[in-house]
């Protein structure tokens, strides 16, 4: 018996149009999630990591594409939020300045027509749970907290209405390391005793090995290649995706970079390459590259790990694809 993904996400498309042309910001984003799994979505800034977030929790109005949970994909949006949350890099702006910690986590509950005592009384809790004492923080306002300790109210808030899926985008990328291994370790921890489903979204690779059962690699909008990390990082399929590895930052000083892994910039969002986005930065792009959007598809024998590339294509025209 299969089971329903708690999160689906098919044929996701975001066109913003803009002075001088449209801004093709996510292309046809597919994926699905498991209950208590960990999704990792990486790629280069401007690759459509946010815009695909703020689509799935309905920010940003969607040009087609569905997104169901546990298969439903007419759910209203105030439905949606309730099983899904979001929480934001910027730990100070998503927090209402006017409103101590206590409220800010309390008010979605509130809203939602728990009776103001009850949804204090979870804020408490809540509090407790992500590590800071209600007695010392619950009166608090955003100035008055350090940035990780924001951080921990935004998560606190994003569970208060206990959702089943959390989005976080790029949430512990503004913190110092010391503070982003704490926030990591609580995350690892909420979802062991809550069992939720993350999508986390960061541009730091090691963060993603770290926290990830499956990761999503995005490129100009597209994705490029997901299956598991151990997969993705070991055994990279597609060249954008090694060059990303191969970026990645050790702690041995004798790995030193010779040269950089991409050469260039992203091509311009407002007029893409026709075919492969990743052709006029790619080392093996041949003719055909340019005449062939690769779609995704299984890399060798393993169904778990797909691949959008001519060259792991049998009979895609290209010079490297298997026969």
């Amino acid at each position: 018996m299969q089971t329903i993904p708690i999160l689906s996400v098919s044929g996701l498309t975001k066109h913003f149009r803009v002075r001088g042309g449209t801004v093709q910001a996510v292309d046809d984003v597919t994926f699905e999630l498991a209950q208590g799994e960990v999704l990792g979505v990486v790629g280069e800034s401007g690759c459509g990591k946010s815009t695909t977030a703020r689509l799935i929790m309905g920010l940003i109005s969607r040009d087609r594409g569905r997104v169901a949970v546990d298969g439903d994909d007419a759910m209203e949006v105030g439905r949606l939020r309730r099983q899904v949350q979001m929480v934001f890099q910027d730990s100070y702006s998503s927090l209402n300045p006017r409103m101590s910690a206590i409220d800010s986590i309390a008010f979605a509950p509130w809203m939602h027509g728990m009776p103001r005592r009850d949804a204090l009384d979870r804020a408490r809790g809540l509090l407790e749970e992500v590590g800071l004492a209600p007695g010392q923080f619950a009166g608090r306002y955003p100035h008055e907290l350090s940035g990780g300790q924001r951080q921990r109210v935004n998560i606190a808030r994003a569970l208060a209405g206990s959702p089943r899926v959390v989005l976080l985008d790029e949430a512990v990328s503004a913190l110092d390391k010391s503070v982003e291994a704490q926030i990591l370790n609580l995350l690892a921890r909420l979802r062991r005793d809550r069992n939720l489903t993350y999508v986390f979204i960061s541009h730091d690779l090691n963060v993603i090995e770290y926290i990830s059962d499956r990761v999503v690699v995005m490129y100009l909008g597209r994705v490029v290649e997901q299956g598991p990390v151990a997969d993705i990082y070991e055994r990279p399929q597609h060249p954008y995706t090694q060059a990303l590895l191969a970026s990645k930052l050790s702690a041995d000083p004798r790995r030193r970079l010779e040269r950089a892994p991409i050469a260039g910039d992203p091509p311009n969002p407002l007029n893409p390459p026709s075919g492969c986005r990743f052709r006029t930065r790619c080392a093996f792009a041949e003719e055909v590259c340019a005449k062939k959007l690769p779609a995704l598809a299984t890399a060798g024998s393993n169904a778990a790990h797909s691949v959008a590339c001519l060259m792991v294509q049998p009979g895609s025209g290209h010079s490297r694809a298997p026969a």
